[in-house]
Parts: structure tokens; C-alpha cells; sequence
């Protein structure tokens, strides 16, 4: 599988594995899709406290038991709290030992501050950072669903570089690209609903952890009625590459080298069928293609 640099020491798996529905799984099922993605090529695993209630993290960790610590990539995220989000010190050290415990390994290779929360403190936020790091809790630190603006607020405080900005993005969720496309237009297409967050990653080394990118605005986007419509194109062009209209979503965005696709599945044949695309390339003009296919603008 190809790799990705994300920060100055991890170079991982392009494409990672999102830890999300393993706690709503056995403890074997949760165990075999993490093997599976491992033998795959995957090996970057995302995680967060909150994902049912700590047990993802419980199970991810008992899946990797036996397996080397140095061989694999950790993350989880924090900040998410029932009806609030709380980037305190305290909540952000209590959770990333809280993560630590459930997963059952000394150290996290990132964490990612979940959500924003907009009473947060820069230098309570840095005080935590600077914890974590000295007592080698944490190797790099992220952020998730950020706006570039609040990136750099962040920025302003702590010294440690935000290496990744977890943000969704999918072949039916694509207002970053629709504003980078139609700049300067008068369109729909051009308004900037993030902070032009895309080239402020591209400028700023900050990978795009692509989160939900088998989601449409109805669920999965094969099984949405609402795009029945556009299934035809999209089996012409899995057929032309040779690969499954799930495996096509994931090569589509996994074309941008900036993009890290994070898959979420825990069904084993999906898991192999997505990850199937991983050295997947798209010609230039057949990505462009499928972008206007499915209802985009190429001006």
C-alpha cells in the first residue's frame, strides 16, 4: 500500500482504519476486521473515547494484543463530552490516560482534539499538550472537524505542529473541492463553508483524515435511492479500473496525496473490498470525469 507522511516521523498506510463501530461488534469480529485490515497493508488505526462508550478502544486494544507496538500507528481523539465539548486540561489529560488504559499501550502516535469547543483556552489547550508529551503519552498532536481559522488559534499557543485534520469528505460529501473548483464564481459551488481548509492543509502539512467516505446525505451512498441515478456511471468506471463502486469512492478521494480515506467497515469482505483500491489510480481526466458525473461543476 502506499504511504503517507503525516508530521515529520510517520510515514503510514495511506488509507487507515476507523476503530468507530468495533465496540458495537463481538469481541472476535471486532478482532478479525483489525487483522484483516492489517494484513491488507493497513497499518494507522483511529480511534476516540467516545466511540461506544470506550468499548471500540477496548476491543481495538485486545485485536492488536501480541502484535509489535512499533509495527502499527495509534490514534484516538478526545474533547466530546454527553451534550458539550471540553478541551480543559483536565478532560484532555483524563482522556487520553482513560484511552491509553482501555487500548492497553503506553503511548498514542496522535491524538486529535475531536471537536471544537468554542470556550476553549489556547494555553490550557498547550499546558495539556506539553503534559502528554513530557511524560511520552503522546508523540504528535491533531485536530478534527476544524476550520482553518480555529487551526490557527490553536497555533498561536503551542509549539507542537498539527499534523492532521480529521474532516468528512467522500465522493458525495465534496464542498472542499466544489470551492477550490469554482473559485472567484458566483455559484453555489464556490461558497467557502470551511475556511478554505483545503490548500490551508496543502500549505501547512496537515494531512485530511477523510472521515465518512462511503456516506451520503441518506446513509451508505450505494444504497441511497436518491442517487440511484448516478449508479450507472459509477459501475462503468469501477468496471473500467476493475474494482467494486466502493472501492471506486475510496480511489477517488485517496487520489489526493494530502487525503488520508479512513474506512470504517467491519464487515471482512468490505474491509478487503475497499482496501482493494489502495494502489488504485485514477487517470486525470476520468477523476474529473466522475466528478462532474456525479453533479459537480468543472467550470
Amino acid at each position: 500500500m502506499k504511504t503517507i507522511k503525516i508530521g515529520k516521523n510517520i510515514a503510514t498506510s495511506k488509507i487507515a482504519y476507523g476503530c468507530m463501530r468495533l465496540g458495537g461488534k463481538t469481541k472476535e469480529e471486532a478482532k478479525s476486521a483489525v487483522l484483516t485490515a492489517i494484513e491488507c497493508g493497513v497499518n494507522f488505526f483511529d480511534n476516540a473515547d467516545i466511540y461506544n462508550g470506550g468499548v471500540s478502544e477496548e476491543y481495538f486494544g485486545a485485536a492488536i494484543k501480541g502484535i509489535d507496538r512499533e509495527s502499527i500507528f495509534v490514534q484516538s481523539k478526545c474533547g466530546i463530552r454527553k451534550g458539550f465539548y471540553d478541551f480543559s486540561k483536565e478532560h484532555i489529560v483524563s482522556s487520553v490516560e482513560g484511552s491509553l488504559k482501555r487500548i492497553g499501550v503506553d503511548y498514542l502516535d496522535v491524538l486529535c482534539l475531536h471537536r471544537p469547543d468554542i470556550l476553549m483556552k489556547g494555553e490550557e489547550v498547550a499546558e495539556a499538550f506539553d503534559s502528554l508529551y513530557a511524560r511520552g503519552l503522546v508523540k504528535n498532536f491533531g485536530v478534527s472537524n476544524f476550520n482553518s481559522m480555529q487551526v490557527e488559534y490553536l497555533k498561536k499557543y503551542t509549539d507542537f505542529p498539527l499534523v492532521a485534520n480529521q474532516l468528512q469528505l467522500g465522493l458525495f460529501h465534496t464542498g472542499m473541492l466544489d470551492s477550490w473548483m469554482c473559485a472567484n464564481m458566483n455559484n453555489s459551488f464556490a461558497v467557502d463553508k470551511d475556511g478554505s481548509v483545503l490548500p490551508y492543509s496543502m500549505l501547512n502539512d496537515m494531512v485530511i483524515q477523510a472521515w465518512g467516505p462511503m456516506r451520503s446525505d441518506n446513509g451508505i451512498f450505494t444504497v441511497d435511492e436518491a442517487l440511484a441515478d448516478k449508479m450507472p456511471a459509477l459501475q462503468k468506471w469501477a468496471e473500467k479500473y476493475h474494482i467494486s463502486k466502493d472501492a471506486l469512492a475510496i480511489a477517488f478521494i485517496n487520489q489526493l496525496d494530502i487525503v488520508q480515506p479512513i474506512i470504517g467497515t467491519t464487515n471482512v469482505k468490505r474491509i478487503k473490498d475497499q482496501l482493494s483500491s489502495a494502489d488504485t489510480e485514477i487517470e486525470k481526466a476520468d477523476w474529473y470525469y466522475i466528478y462532474t458525473e456525479m453533479g459537480n461543476l468543472v467550470p
